[in-house]
């Protein structure tokens, strides 16, 4: 909607500097509304983003618990040599492919 204003000058050329101002209105609206726009997609992709680290955060928290189980119980059964480097590797009931499990 364009808001219309007298813009009185010195001159005496009240209509050119009134069209000036209306130019220069509208193109600052259709800026504005760019910017808007702009602002709405940054938004909307800061929230997915937002999500997505929420979730990679759950599964690497859950795959921290379960690092810590298994040297807790390579631990407990002793410290002779081959225990000492406990078998790290996914169980079957993990995620056999977790690059996959964080796409939307």
């Amino acid at each position: 909607m364009i808001e219309e204003r007298t813009v009185r000058g010195k001159g005496g050329d009240d209509g050119a500097l009134q069209a000036v101002y209306i130019v220069s209105f509208i193109v600052m609206e259709r800026l504005n509304s760019n910017l808007y726009l702009q602002n709405c997609y940054i938004m909307k992709e800061n929230e997915r983003l937002r999500k997505k680290a929420q979730l990679l955060n759950q599964e690497n928290q859950a795959l921290l618990s379960e690092l810590k189980h298994k040297l807790s119980k390579a631990n407990s059964k002793g410290n002779n040599s081959a225990n000492a480097f406990p078998d790290l590797n996914l169980s079957s009931a993990s995620n056999p492919n977790p690059s996959n499990s964080s796409n939307p």
